[in-house]
């Protein structure tokens, strides 16, 4: 049996709060990454997991060293560094003749191999190539996708769902305006793809909405599709499956409509409209002749007998 895999009882209060964090919970933290480094990875797969790193940290694991395993062959070492390091996305960084300048991202569900899909960088420039001012480390980036492909090919449909659970960040409760200052836009035409990476500038405008500017800040990659390893339709509905304290609790007599707007039901008995209590009214009083007439038709009463 393998070391991780063992049942390991705690012996100190801090390896109890370690494994506590581990555990499977209904709200799930932050999923980290690890961007792993091929045996043969050349200067220039070297600085994109670097500026990846940057721009992913404080949720990222960057391993220094080269590690030599193929992940389409042989997911063992990957699955081992995601229980080592409690990472559900990755990132492998590699270089050979067949297939240069080589990204393979994906991502794990249980400690194994979920989604896989092959990148190559056929251009990437640096943070340290533009000269620009950086946003700050653990930035919530927005993400911006254009492309019928997104939509339309299945390949690249996974490849978004991929890209958004590698750079969406943490979940926040509220947003503040000062703090949309970072964008992430991936374009697909041509079968390429481009990353480009935008810090925002709010600039004066005479009105309470400010005006918006784009000032590229890096990195920026073009890419192309190689090859995929993407999970069966049965797998994929299963990682997908929410926990049912997490479902939201059916409420009678309450339903919604396209636009979102609710509708509520509400049962009551048949009221006695004769008992009914109205304001009165100079307006509404009855003249004499009309009482007149009701005492008239009115049956007299028996008297009673002595």
């Amino acid at each position: 049996m393998d070391a991780l895999d063992r049942v390991v009882k705690p012996k100190t209060k801090r390896a109890k709060r370690f494994l506590e964090k581990r555990e499977p919970k209904l709200n799930e933290n932050t999923k980290n990454a690890m961007l792993i480094k091929g045996g043969n990875a050349n200067l220039t797969v070297t600085e994109v997991l670097k500026d990846i790193y940057a721009v992913k940290k404080p949720f990222a694991v960057l391993y220094k060293r080269k590690n030599i395993t193929r992940p389409f062959e042989d997911q063992t070492s990957l699955e081992f560094f995601s229980k080592k390091s409690d990472c559900s996305l990755f990132l492998f960084g590699c270089h050979n003749k067949k297939r240069p300048n080589n990204l393979i991202i994906g991502r794990m569900f249980d400690y194994h191999v979920l989604d896989m899909i092959e990148l190559g960088i056929e251009k990437f420039v640096s943070l340290k190539d533009i000269k620009n001012s950086k946003c700050p480390e653990g930035t919530k980036p927005m993400l911006i996708f254009a492309g019928d492909m997104f939509d339309v090919n299945e390949e690249y449909r996974r490849l978004k769902s991929l890209l958004i659970d590698f750079f969406r960040g943490p979940t926040v409760p509220s947003i503040r305006l000062a703090g949309l200052e970072y964008v992430l836009h991936f374009t697909a035409v041509d079968g390429k793809i481009y990353m480009r990476s935008y810090k925002v500038l709010l600039k004066k405008s005479g009105c309470k909405i400010p005006r918006i500017e784009l000032e590229e800040m890096g990195p920026s990659l073009d890419l192309v599709m190689r090859r995929t390893h993407l999970a069966s339709d049965d797998l994929y509905k299963l990682a997908l499956k929410q926990p049912k304290g997490l479902k939201p609790k059916k409420k009678k007599n309450i339903s919604h409509d396209a636009l979102g707007t609710t509708y509520g039901r509400i049962h009551m008995q048949k009221q006695d409209l004769s008992k009914l209590l109205t304001r009165k009214m100079k307006g509404l009083r009855k003249r004499p002749a009309e009482k007149s007439a009701e005492d008239d038709g009115a049956t007299p009463k028996k008297s009673k007998s002595a």
